[in-house]
Formats: C-alpha cells, sequence, structure tokens
C-alpha cells in the first residue's frame, strides 16, 4: 500500500522521459517537500517500477546516487545499466552529459 507522499512523488516521477534524469532534490522540490532523503525512501519502496522509473533519480552532486535502498554493489550496477540502455553515461562515478538533467514544475 502506498502514501499520499508516495504516490504524490511516482507521478511527478512519471514526468521525467527516457533519456534525462531528475535529482532528489528537484523531485523533492516539485512535490513540496524540504527532505530528498524523504524521496528516496518513497522511491526504494516503489512497487511501480520500472513503470515509475526510479532510475531516472540521481544525486545533486550528479552521482548516481543510490537504487532500492543500495548505494552500491549489485543495485547499483542494475541502475547504471538501466540508465546506459536509455543512453545516460557516467564517468568517473558523475553523469557525464548534466544538460540531461531536468527540472519539473510543482506537483
Amino acid at each position: 500500500m502506498t502514501t499520499p507522499f508516495e504516490r504524490k512523488v511516482y507521478a511527478a516521477l512519471l514526468h521525467v522521459p527516457c533519456g534525462r534524469v531528475t535529482t532528489y532534490a528537484e523531485l523533492a522540490r516539485a512535490v513540496g517537500c524540504r527532505s530528498s532523503r524523504a524521496v528516496g525512501q518513497a522511491l526504494k519502496r516503489n512497487p511501480f517500477a520500472p513503470m515509475v522509473p526510479c532510475h531516472r533519480v540521481i544525486s545533486s552532486d550528479l552521482g548516481p546516487g543510490g537504487f532500492r535502498g543500495r548505494m552500491r554493489g549489485p543495485a547499483l550496477r542494475a541502475k547504471l545499466l538501466l540508465l546506459k540502455s536509455e543512453g545516460v553515461l557516467f564517468r568517473r562515478g558523475r553523469l557525464a552529459e548534466p544538460e540531461r538533467v531536468m527540472s519539473l514544475p510543482r506537483f
């Protein structure tokens, strides 16, 4: 069962198209939340993946961030492979093309 906050996060994330990413902080701002960690927790529990593309959310420092509640290992490798399949690449642990980061409207 999802909370109203989680549903709001997932709905906003549907506006991030294939080949683009947003940040946890930007997603938090878009849903009227001050906590990017709260957004990360909602994404960790995303029951609608991959239809709700939580892999398209990265850290504000343009690092990949976490995935499925993990910051490294197989989960993070899976996130990087999903992003790579969409043309989003990382070099030396940072987003290779920062212009792929998008802002979101308020929801």
